[in-house]
């Protein structure tokens, strides 16, 4: 099926997540926000699609790269039209970045999935219909009642429980908090959802910082006494040889890399290096879904675990088909807020989880997203 058209929608929905001055997110008062559906068509006029921020679908993005190389091609050849547009990523001067790879690919894979009417992970492989969920925290705040204080970590993460949770993340403090980065509030943060949740639950924590070589063993240190199942991304993650002197010095597992560039190659490095105990890999951040399945049989093939980073349609799809994988991040999550309701551009979650803490894969053709078109269209921004 040869690829006729490659478009981008714009469109406008409600969101009540807020972006602090250092970029990370909190509960807010409810604003408008705009996000981006990626269509690929094919002569047959079939579609696959790919929401993402419109910065990544810009028509710059579009015009020099993506439709040279998918316009009049062959829809079925993901992996010579991926490896075709990563060419083109070094003359690029930056603009065509991973994260935009990955949009298309995911694009592709849905066109695949809805073409043939199978679910994407399904056609990866399928090694499971679900999968246990984590609930993963957003980072630390000043809001009352929010995610101020350990206590307020210890009463959330015992919601979390209540839930069906099995397992917990804690993103802790960042700046602009006044006290932030602080290591001991992270542990006692840390130790105030230990004594709340109990021994059977696990609970993990992304550092989230660029703390030094001795915050990150004291903070480690403390992990393995709170019986904690893993601990990710203390440190700059360019310097996988600090990650190496950190598992070497730590019985805790060391999860990584999460946000350093560089695809599966950058991945590979790690595992060479001994820079971890866990990999870990995401969608969006390595380029795609085929390049995230290159990193999970990559760490496969030297016996870790690859623990997928983040939530949404693509990283379940990569879970499912896996089985070196415990998780599914499900999230962020916060007292303020409820992952569970619907956006506004979607019928339904592709992630609803029940009552024992599983996530099943869907079963809907593509990738899962069950997609209200009538709502784009009556909030589209632009076409491009």
């Amino acid at each position: 099926m040869i690829i006729t058209q490659v478009n981008v929608e714009v469109f406008s929905y409600p969101t009540r997540r807020a972006v602090d001055s250092a970029g990370h997110a909190h509960p807010g008062e409810e604003r408008q926000a705009q996000m981006g559906l990626l269509r690929i068509r094919t002569e047959d006029g079939c579609e696959g699609y790919a929401f993402g921020p419109p910065e990544l679908l810009r028509p710059y993005v579009l015009d020099n790269f993506v439709r040279k190389v998918l316009i009049g091609r062959e829809a079925l050849d993901r992996e010579a039209l991926w490896q075709d547009l990563a060419h083109w990523q070094r003359g690029s001067a930056g603009q065509l970045t991973d994260r935009s790879l990955a949009l298309v690919e995911q694009a592709l894979w849905d066109w695949m999935g809805r073409r043939v009417e199978l679910p994407v992970y399904k056609l990866l492989g399928g090694y499971r219909e679900k999968v246990l969920a984590y609930g993963s925290t957003m980072c630390g705040d000043d809001l009352p009642g929010g995610l101020s204080t350990p206590e307020e970590y210890g009463r959330f993460a015992e919601t979390l429980v209540a839930r069906g949770y099995k397992g917990i993340k804690l993103h802790t403090w960042m700046p602009p908090v006044s006290f932030a980065p602080n290591p001991r509030m992270d542990i006692r943060a840390c130790a105030a959802v230990r004594e709340a949740v109990g021994p059977d639950i696990a609970l993990m924590l992304d550092g989230y910082h660029w703390y030094n070589r001795t915050d990150a063993l004291y903070i480690g240190q403390e992990l393995q006494r709170l019986g904690f199942a893993w601990f990710e991304e203390p440190m700059m993650e360019e310097s996988s040889e600090s990650y190496a002197w950190l598992a070497e010095n730590l019985a805790i597992p060391v999860l990584g890399p999460e946000s350093l560039a560089g695809k599966f190659h950058s991945r590979a490095g790690w595992v060479a290096n001994k820079a971890c105990d866990i990999l870990r890999a995401g969608v969006a951040g390595v380029g795609g879904i085929g390049p995230c399945m290159k990193v999970v049989h990559l760490a496969e093939a030297f016996g870790l675990d690859c623990e997928i980073h983040g939530n949404g349609a693509p990283n379940l799809a990569v879970v499912g088909a896996i089985k070196n994988c415990s998780w599914y991040e499900r999230g962020l999550l916060h007292p303020f807020l409820e992952y569970d309701d619907v956006p506004a551009y979607l019928h339904s979650l592709c992630d609803p989880m029940d009552l024992d803490g599983y996530v099943h894969l869907p079963q809907r053709p593509g990738l899962g997203e069950d997609i209200d078109f009538n709502y784009i269209e009556g909030h589209l921004l632009e076409r491009h």
